[in-house]
């Protein structure tokens, strides 16, 4: 029998007076077609999940009952499972969980459900499920598993973490952030922090309850009952970036309870928690490494543009793209650009803006020409100092850029903290859902004054994207949301069951030098490579995707070590006879279409 493991918690620091106000404003009301979530006594069920010496609770199994999603979803089921919101008091108050399926194609020869989750924290697992596991799964995956999502506590549909009384006020609110990404300057800092206090304060308010309850271990005891729910023996688990730490602390809960774990894109959760005390000098947002992570691929991209030429890399036809794009951010340090685009008010770019829009672009290789010609028009525009046609020409093809930037969501809007938080009075799916998880368990310095020095240090360290990530875990100081049954460690864990670990080379959210840890942390973890660009292997090449699927359906893992090549270059090969100009001055609509497909792979990490 697996040793126990060990259940490490921190004392809860929430405020009292604002933990009070939060469960005096916590409603059931929910906009939604589907059930309201409910706050009353779960139900008796047939079956009980009993297993205290795992992480486990005595708790109901949940019911479900599976309808038709709707009009425009016919291929999916939905429903609802109401788990303890405190695993403490298994039988009192519950949280709704919101579910969706795809069926197996194959019922006959079906094996069990497939779990997945797309990341975050707060990424949906509802929409992953409805908007991408048709073409993120093979026909095979597909025929033997339901595909199921779910929103985990706290986020869209499920019971929401919510931060105002209703989403106009979030909104609204939003909109009166300083015109900053992150700071820049010194001048953009109080402003920010001052910000980002007026959040937490409101946060912790109306939602520091379920907050406090929204810790990973909770979301992988919620996993758990919803396996049994669907009549699983064992849990098959695709996980994706923070669903890396889910998988882990699943599997470090649960050791014996896996039949097939999946995880692509990890997160070290040892760094994700950092110091158990709940103090760390450095913010989750450097522990976790994505400022390396990204600097390293923009890199890279950079490489490949070279590499590729001027037929087929905008920035190659201006100079070498490494000293082009290097002037083009330094110049947006100096002066923003004031760019029209059709349809909608102009867009101030500003050097933190284009950080932030270039962050998501490097997620995906179909997205790498897009974060060319972003820096590409902006290096034009910067020298081009005439008023004539030439100077128009460039405004008008860096408008059509960032209007399918902006309508794909890609372009990071000018006052947009990173990840806020939600509110209670009508119940809404809220920005909060990204605060949840992430707050409830990863440790902080404790002093938002702090943020700035941390932030400055990552300059030398990850060029451009070192201070851009570092501000990352501010929001969570001063919202006093810990949960006191968070899993922090220990993380070697016991599962017996081969465990599949997958990654890019060149992962800008999680850091290829993750991966191979993650897998060594399991008695029989096998390492998987992408040769490649982009967040996760999803969609990108052909050998893992077949490595994946034999693993699934069979549970047969390749060696540890094994390498695929991606097969979708960054930037493609012209057309005959195409120069950069034609291939890459793209109007709005292919662009647009392009970000499309790549939201649907990408999902919500």
């Amino acid at each position: 029998m697996a040793p126990t493991p060990r259940r490490t918690t921190r004392p809860t620091a929430r405020r009292g007076a604002a933990a009070a106000l939060a469960a005096a404003l916590l409603t059931t009301t929910l906009p939604s077609a589907a059930a309201a979530p409910g706050r009353a006594p779960v139900a008796a069920a047939p079956a009980a999940a009993a297993d205290l010496s795992t992480g486990g609770v005595s708790a109901p199994v949940p019911e479900l009952d599976w309808q038709p999603c709707g009009p425009g979803l016919e291929p999916f089921l939905c429903a609802r499972a109401e788990v303890p919101e405190d695993y403490d008091r298994p039988q009192g108050p519950t949280s709704s969980i919101a579910l969706t399926k795809l069926p197996a194609s194959d019922p006959a020869g079906r094996i069990g459900t497939l779990f997945t989750n797309p990341g975050g924290p707060g990424g949906s697992g509802v929409d992953f499920v409805q908007q991408a596991a048709q073409v993120a799964y093979s026909p095979e995956v597909r025929a033997r598993f339901d595909v199921l999502g779910f929103d985990p506590r706290g986020v869209a549909r499920s019971t929401p973490a919510t931060c105002f009384r209703t989403a106009q006020a979030e909104e609204d609110f939003l909109l009166g952030l300083p015109p900053t990404a992150f700071p820049v300057t010194e001048a953009e800092v109080a402003p920010y922090l001052g910000a980002n206090a007026r959040l937490s304060t409101r946060c912790g308010v109306t939602a520091g309850e379920r907050l406090d309850s929204s810790s990973t271990a909770n979301v992988a005891r919620d996993m758990d009952l919803l396996r049994q729910a669907v009549g699983d023996e064992g849990l098959t688990y695709a996980g994706y970036s923070y669903g890396s730490v889910l998988g882990a602390t699943y599997a470090a809960l649960f050791p014996t309870r896996a039949r097939a774990l999946f995880i692509d894109g990890t997160l070290d959760p040892a760094a994700w928690v950092g110091d158990p005390s709940g103090r760390d000098p450095l913010s989750v947002g450097v522990r976790t490494g994505q400022g390396v992570a990204a600097s390293q691929t923009f890199a890279e991209l950079l490489r490949l543009c070279a590499e590729a030429g001027p037929g087929s890399c905008l920035l190659a036809s201006l100079g070498d793209p490494a000293d082009v794009a290097e002037q083009a951010l330094t110049g947006l340090r100096a002066e923003p650009l004031v760019v029209p685009v059709p349809g909608a008010e102009p867009v101030v770019l500003d050097y933190a803006t284009t950080v932030a829009s270039l962050f998501p672009l490097l997620y995906s290789p179909t997205t790498f020409p897009l974060a060319d010609q972003l820096l590409a028009e902006v290096a034009v525009l910067q020298q081009v100092t005439t008023t004539g046609a030439t100077r128009e020409r460039a405004l008008v093809r860096a408008g059509e850029v960032l209007g399918a930037l902006a309508g794909a969501g890609l372009l990071a809007p000018a006052g947009a903290a990173p990840a806020p938080g939600a509110r209670v009075g009508e119940e809404y799916a809220s920005l909060g859902g990204n605060l949840a998880s992430l707050c409830a368990e990863t440790a902080r310095p404790g002093r938002r004054s702090a943020y700035a020095a941390i932030a400055a240090a990552q300059e030398d360290v990850a060029p451009h994207f070192g201070p851009y990530r570092a501000w990352v875990g501010l929001q969570c100081e001063g919202l006093g949301a810990e949960d006191p049954d968070a899993y922090l460690g220990p993380w070697e864990q016991e599962t017996p069951v081969p465990v599949l670990v997958a990654g890019t080379r060149f992962d800008p959210a999680t850091a290829y030098a993750f991966t191979a840890p993650y897998a060594a942390s399991f008695p029989d973890g096998r390492l998987l490579t992408v040769e490649g660009v982009g967040h996760t292997t999803l969609g990108v090449s052909s050998c893992a995707d077949a490595l994946v699927t034999r693993y699934l359906v069979d549970v047969e893992a390749p060696p540890s070590g094994t390498v695929c090549d991606q097969d979708v270059p960054a930037f493609p090969p012209p057309a005959p006879g195409a120069g950069a100009r034609a291939l890459l001055a793209a109007d709005g609509a292919v662009a647009r279409e392009a970000l499309t497909r790549t939201a649907v792979l990408t999902g919500a990490r």
